[in-house]
């Protein structure tokens, strides 16, 4: 188990404040619970209307502009290697969350301003990947950093609040964006969500004078000044290992973000649906996503977790993950089963979709809410960005894995939608057998 962050008193801005000591939410969590929920609208906001907008606008093809959606997210999801670096050697997460965040921004600005042309909307999708991936890790491991051995009992709570903002963030950005483009056009479509990522900037740095911020560590230097080599590597194993018991987690992450791509081309070909007046069709579906997580947090969390632990069951992380992982895998089945019908010439309503959303996001928040939890508990301190990188990186090796097998099939395969989405399914299936052997091999030691 990792230990808590050592904090230097020296200024408003390291103190230690009451909170802390207390056990009590300290005040800087507020800030950075809205600054990730401004940052989530804003990079959901943009991903709702991608697909599309490739496929269709700039007439790229299905297979072309799957390719380039998830190549955009293996860049937002690999480069917190970068942040994480950063952080931890020389800036510090402050610095680097605020750093980052101005390439964030340019890059939303350069799309609108280039009115998404093909070169703008490429230029501006790595800008975003550069500030989305590099402040990643680091706005992840600092709302850890906000909490002493005292308010350890409370960190799980607030994981699961800034889990749920990152999801508030998401739903109205999947919601909102789409209809903002069919009335006003791909110009405010793409503007409004870097307006939202400048918002979350300027919250974030309103809490400067609240945050805690752990003092960046001497890497050539142990700690423990009599065994300085000894702890160095013996940190240096311990994120080897979770390393390990994490390389199944890309295949999760190969699915899920699938809702962006596959799962929109499906929603094309059924028909929308409209709840209270407001029309859902293949992508403000995709709102659904982060709706299912806001309720199935407090479900599992409040309901689900307490009730085996009455019973004296054993349901711990790497187990709840793996669970995660089969539910993944049911929910390709039954988008599977969809698709079939699909092909067979049946005109199905688009609220089908709704029930493999259900099952996916119940596997995301066993999976992803617990993972986060889980990297930062066990994460040496002095490595805990680093940590929070490789976490990432599970989803962009994810997202890479599914480019390289839609160029693959394109290219040589041409295989069906019903036999892709089983395809994914059963890889899930045995990336779930192989994390459960590397999961019961950690427990061990």
């Amino acid at each position: 188990m990792a230990n808590h962050p050592v904090l230097v008193a020296t200024s408003p801005g390291h103190g230690m404040s009451t909170s802390y000591v207390t056990g009590r939410t300290p005040r800087s969590v507020p800030f950075i619970i809205i600054m990730e929920a401004c940052e989530r609208f804003s990079y959901y906001g943009l991903v709702a209307i991608l697909m599309l907008y490739l496929k269709n606008e700039l007439r790229l093809g299905e297979a072309h502009a799957k390719e380039v959606v998830h190549l955009f997210k293996t860049g937002v999801y690999f480069l917190p290697l970068l942040g994480g670096f950063l952080a931890d050697r020389f800036l510090g997460r402050y610095r680097t969350i605020l750093a980052l965040s101005v390439f964030y921004c340019l890059g939303h600005g350069w799309i609108a301003l280039t009115d998404a042309s093909r070169s703008g909307l490429y230029i501006g999708l790595a800008l975003i990947a550069l500030g989305a991936g590099g402040i990643k890790p680091c706005v992840s491991a600092f709302v850890g950093d906000q909490f002493g051995p005292a308010a350890s009992t409370n960190l799980a709570r607030v994981y699961g609040l800034f889990y749920a903002s990152i999801n508030f963030g998401a739903m109205f950005g999947f919601g909102l964006i789409p209809w903002v483009r069919d009335n006003h056009g791909y110009g405010w479509a793409f503007g409004i969500p870097g307006l939202f990522m400048g918002i979350a900037a300027a919250v974030f740095f309103a809490g400067s004078r609240h945050y805690i911020r752990v003092p960046v560590q001497s890497h050539s230097v142990d700690p423990n000044p009599a065994q300085p080599k000894t702890g160095l590597r013996s940190d240096l194993a311990t994120v080897g290992r979770i390393a390990l018991v994490l390389a199944p987690v890309p295949v999760f992450w190969a699915l899920f973000d699938q809702i962006n791509t596959s799962w929109v081309v499906q929603g094309e070909r059924m028909t929308p649906f409209t709840v209270l007046g407001y029309r859902f069709d293949a992508e403000r579906i995709q709102s659904i996503s982060a709706l299912l997580v806001l309720i199935w947090v407090p479900i599992l969390t409040f309901g689900v977790y307490p009730w085996i632990d009455r019973r004296g069951w054993k349901f711990p992380a790497l187990a709840r993950m793996a669970t995660g992982m089969g539910f993944a895998a049911l929910s390709f089945v039954i988008c599977a089963a969809l698709q079939h019908r699909i092909q067979g010439g049946a005109t199905l309503s688009l609220m089908w979709q709704v029930a493999p959303y259900i099952v996916l996001e119940l596997g995301e928040v066993l999976l992803s809410a617990t993972g986060l939890e889980f990297a930062y508990a066990q994460a040496p301190e002095r490595y805990r960005s680093l940590v929070m990188s490789l976490w990432l990186l599970c989803t962009a090796l994810g997202n890479f894995l599914v480019a390289v097998i839609t160029r693959i099939n394109s290219t040589w395969i041409h295989a069906t939608g019903t036999t892709e989405f089983l395809f994914y399914a059963a890889l899930m299936i045995l990336a779930m057998v192989a994390f459960i052997g590397l999961a019961r091999q950690y427990a061990r030691r």
